[in-house]
């Protein structure tokens, strides 16, 4: 349980980092090793996902408010467009959890597997979205928070993958788009966890120390090092080469996700 509890912290310290520094969800670390210990834990395979995704999103929680404090200091989030699309994000993100909680642990793999492989795809051209339209009115505001916090919800991650080229597709800079992000992910974190807590709370399959989906020693040791390393990834953000730390990481992704795709196979 100690080396357990070690991962955990270790995949936090990270976890916190990169939602600092890059503005993308830490979920997209978090999940795939969550699901790779609960394995090797014994859980039942039909959780697995499950309780990936609840247990990511709840130590987001924590990640966000540890993030975006460090990104609002130097004037990076525009609180205008977080009230813009926060209803959006908050109704999106707890029906997909509701929804995702009762699909596949097959299923959820090879939805992460895929978003994985767009997301590190995206991260490796390096190719920005062309800034050519405004943001949207209310109506489309909230149609946006509904897709954003819907497919985050089924891939355990705060959204920034999703948020940072919206925003920027809508000629927000790339440092307030990422600042934006970061707050944003509050509400996506909580709302999915509400959402994964609910939706498991009597399945009779559930490990010792669950809360509904959401795996209570992996959240303590997530949060435990995430909350203590966001800052400095904030602040790193504007000191380090960033295009080629994407790079980097979306070679991570790529060999995290075929470990996810070879278990699901093999």
């Amino acid at each position: 349980m100690i080396l357990v509890l070690l991962i955990y912290m270790i995949v936090g310290a990270v976890a916190g980092i990169l939602a600092g520094l890059l503005g993308v969800g830490g979920g997209l670390v978090i999940v795939p090793i969550l699901a790779y210990t609960f394995t090797e834990q014994g859980f039942s395979y039909d959780l697995i996902m499950h309780l990936a995704l609840g247990t990511s999103l709840a130590s987001i929680i924590f990640t966000s408010i540890s993030s975006f404090t460090a990104h609002h200091r130097v004037g990076a989030v525009r609180w205008d467009i977080f009230r813009q699309i926060v209803v959006g994000i908050l109704v999106g993100t707890f029906l997909g959890s509701c929804v995702a909680s009762r699909m596949s642990t097959a299923f959820l793999s090879v939805f992460f597997v895929i978003f994985l492989y767009c997301v590190a795809y995206q991260m490796i051209r390096d190719k920005k979205p062309n800034p050519s339209r405004e943001l949207p009115g209310k109506l489309g505001m909230f149609g946006v928070g509904n897709l954003i916090g819907a497919v985050s919800s089924f891939v355990g991650i705060g959204g920034g993958s999703l948020s940072v080229p919206f925003m920027i597709w809508c000629n927000i800079p790339a440092h307030k788009a990422i600042g934006t992000s970061a707050a944003i992910g509050f509400p996506i974190a909580v709302s999915g966890a509400i959402g994964f807590i609910y939706s498991g709370w009597s399945d009779p399959k559930l490990p010792s120390w669950s809360l509904g989906y959401v795996y209570l020693p992996a959240f303590f040791g997530i949060v435990l090092a995430s909350v203590l390393t966001a800052p400095y990834g904030a602040k790193i953000a504007h000191k380090l080469p960033v295009k080629r730390l994407k790079q980097v990481f979306a070679v991570l992704l790529t060999i995290m996700g075929t470990r996810v795709l070879a278990g699901l196979i093999w």
